[in-house]
């Protein structure tokens, strides 16, 4: 009978001062954990080239944080938080989106956002979500009138340093639909970016579109019982085809981020002859221990929520036990947590 995977096993206390509710000054001055099975090594995030070297491959997210949180009223005056997870139809102004009220919403039910600037219909439900239609363009809009969707343990509004620093160095403008940043990206800064391309470690796109589930615990207590949420992924056939190269010239693929990791490793479920190939579309794929990673060498990641998914990843990668000793250690050292906080670079377990 095999020993059931609980959700519990992937919990930790934190105390609350080490949550990072607002950036350094500088993006790459952050710390970095080095893990190494059982052994730990605390450095720098200006360290990272030194522990990479020529002919390695580091793949990073470039998508683009949607302004995707709005406030504003409800036709019958009560008030209503609007947060868009995707927006499904362009043409047509149409998105899913959570929506926080007194009372939930009902089909025909429209919603007055951003001091009158943007109005919406309910128009149905999909699962835990609202659709929602728009009076208009909805990127544009949110661009005018929405607020960055910072986590909810920053426990603060976002402000004008979010708008920048909730956003990636090299994000790609077109490319306009994440509620949540790729964290483990965050520390690079175009002077570290141009030191590892000066080593001669090569640089690569792929595209995960986060959603706001990747804030959310498991809450089934077997783990195997969890449903995971779905995100548009894309690994670009170019990319696709360094990775080949990479691996098979002896060189690591280093994915930044567990987005990164999670589009990588659904590819690889889908290679062609046993080579990656292009690959686009929704990913469910929920990795946890034990799992046999076929493209990801190392992994760059920040300090994860307890009893989450990118929690069960990173412990799948490095080994559960090597995780655990390194959040202790990391607490330990007062390390900064979270989408603000510190990173690791893990070597697999």
């Amino acid at each position: 009978m095999n020993t059931p995977l609980l959700t519990a096993d992937f919990d930790y206390h934190l105390p609350d001062e080490l949550i990072a509710r607002y950036p350094l000054a500088v993006r790459s001055s952050s710390r970095l954990l080095h893990v190494q099975g059982d052994t730990l090594a605390d450095l720098n995030f200006s360290d990272l080239p030194d522990l990479l070297n020529k002919g390695d491959l580091l793949v990073l997210n470039d998508t683009k944080v949607m302004k995707a949180r709005l406030f504003g009223v409800k036709d019958t005056g009560g008030a209503v938080e609007v947060l868009i997870e995707r927006i499904t139809d362009h043409d047509n102004h149409i998105a899913h989106c959570h929506v926080r009220s007194s009372r939930a919403l009902k089909v025909g039910q429209t919603v007055s956002l951003a001091d009158g600037g943007m109005t919406a219909t309910m128009c149905g439900r999909a699962e835990n979500l609202f659709i929602l239609q728009f009076d208009a363009p909805i990127l544009a809009d949110l661009e005018r009138y929405g607020q960055m969707p910072i986590p909810p343990y920053f426990e603060r509004t976002a402000d004008d340093t979010d708008d920048t620093r909730y956003q990636t160095v090299f994000h790609d403008p077109t490319k306009q639909a994440s509620v949540a940043a790729p964290t483990a990206s965050l520390h690079f800064d175009d002077e570290t970016l141009q030191k590892l391309a000066d080593k001669g470690v090569e640089i690569a796109f792929v595209t995960l579109h986060v959603g706001a589930g990747t804030f959310a615990p498991v809450k089934a207590d077997d783990l195997t019982d969890h449903i995971m949420h779905a995100e548009y992924a894309h690994l670009p056939q170019a990319t696709a085809d360094k990775i080949n190269t990479t691996k098979a010239q002896g060189g690591q693929v280093i994915a930044v981020g567990t987005t990164v990791t999670r589009t990588l490793e659904t590819a690889h479920l889908h290679r062609v002859d046993g080579q990656l190939a292009e690959f686009a579309g929704d990913t469910q794929i929920f990795i946890y221990p034990p799992y046999d990673f076929g493209v990801v060498d190392r992994l760059i990641t920040n300090f994860h929520l307890p009893k989450s998914t990118l929690l069960m990843l990173v412990s799948a990668f490095a080994g559960a036990d090597n995780i655990k000793n390194a959040y202790a250690h990391a607490i330990d050292k007062k390390y900064r947590f979270f989408s603000y906080g510190d990173a690791m670079i893990l070597d697999k377990g």
